[in-house]
């Protein structure tokens, strides 16, 4: 049986310490359950828990005021974009007609 390689710095010297694996060269230690609950972490959900992935349809869950206009519950948002880095809270992106192209919560949206 091989061992994994290290998901941190991705060397092949991986040992065994009881339960854990080791990395002799960057320290990192994990199981196979830390490893699946970091996936599981890495997952994006809208507000209702359902996973959002590129390209999904999605309506606007709660009302949303965007300066003096308001985003109705309902509304549709299209070509969902998953940001790489979070802007001000924001971790998607979508076009909303009338609106254009928003940055939005993934907690405002519920994946259709």
């Amino acid at each position: 049986m091989s061992l994994p390689k290290c998901p941190k710095c991705g060397e092949t010297y991986t040992y065994e310490d009881g339960h854990l694996y080791v990395c002799p060269m960057c320290f990192y230690e994990w199981t196979e359950e830390s490893l699946k609950a970091e996936d599981e972490a890495l997952i994006l959900r809208d507000s209702v828990g359902n996973e959002i992935y590129e390209g999904a349809e999605a309506t606007i869950s709660q009302d949303l005021k965007l300066g003096s206009d308001t985003i109705k519950r309902g509304s549709k948002v299209k070509g969902i974009q998953i940001l790489d880095k979070e802007v001000n809270g924001h971790d998607i992106q979508g076009k909303i007609d009338g609106f254009g192209n928003l940055l939005l919560k993934s907690s405002v949206i519920k994946v259709r």
